[in-house]
């Protein structure tokens, strides 16, 4: 036996039930997927996975949660990322374009990435991979200071901010108030030790949260 012969087993692909554009892929261990916006290519050495739908093959991309606050939130049962098919996204702390890539994938060819990042050398990488990624917009600056590429970026329809900075939620509400349209949405990844590591981080997330609140 040893199974030789046999006939691989089949991918099942479907899609999350609370997020559009973002797929499961079905097995022992449910995996969370995005379609591959370019197909044959990973971006940070990443599993990818086939299925055939009516003669046309579609490739998926496995969203490591090791890898990624935002797939890391979904695996933990977040409610919400408002990141979906079609939205313009604007993205501080892009870093090498790890999630980006996925949230490019997740918007797709009809949606926008403005991926922001002050550190030239994550930047390169995530130059690089946006030139196969055309709904990304690389922007090589500090997002404490919007003005400077407020020429790059349109009106959004969410922030998502990863920075690790001190006065983190202060730069969100500052890009916020450029960037966001009436209605849209932040989304921010706090880590404590960044903002204050003398006190504990529930702390922390209620003086950031209070921070958003006043800063409106």
């Amino acid at each position: 036996g040893g199974g030789r012969g046999g006939a691989a087993a089949k991918v099942i692909v479907e899609p999350h039930e609370r997020f559009p554009g973002v797929f499961i892929q079905r097995g022992r261990d449910d995996v969370v997927v995005t379609r591959n916006l370019v197909p044959g290519v990973s971006v940070y050495n990443e599993k990818r996975v086939s299925v055939e739908v009516g003669g046309e093959k579609i490739e998926y991309r496995q969203w490591n949660p090791f890898r990624s606050k935002i797939a890391a939130a979904i695996y933990g049962g977040l409610g919400q990322i408002w990141i979906k098919p079609g939205i313009k996204l604007l993205y501080l702390g892009a870093a090498s374009g790890t999630t980006v890539s996925h949230c490019s994938d997740v918007v797709g060819p009809e949606g926008v990435v403005y991926a922001v990042e002050f550190s030239h050398r994550s930047g390169r990488d995530l130059i690089e991979m946006a030139k196969r990624r055309t709904n990304i917009v690389p922007i090589i600056e500090d997002a404490r200071h919007p003005l400077k590429y407020r020429m790059l970026v349109g009106m959004v329809d969410v922030v998502f901010a990863d920075v690790a900075q001190r006065d983190q939620s202060r730069i969100v509400a500052h890009n916020a108030s450029y960037f966001l349209k009436n209605g849209g949405h932040c989304f921010i990844s706090i880590k404590a030790n960044c903002v204050d590591s003398t006190v504990p981080a529930e702390t922390v997330y209620e003086q950031e949260l209070r921070e958003l609140e006043s800063e409106g």
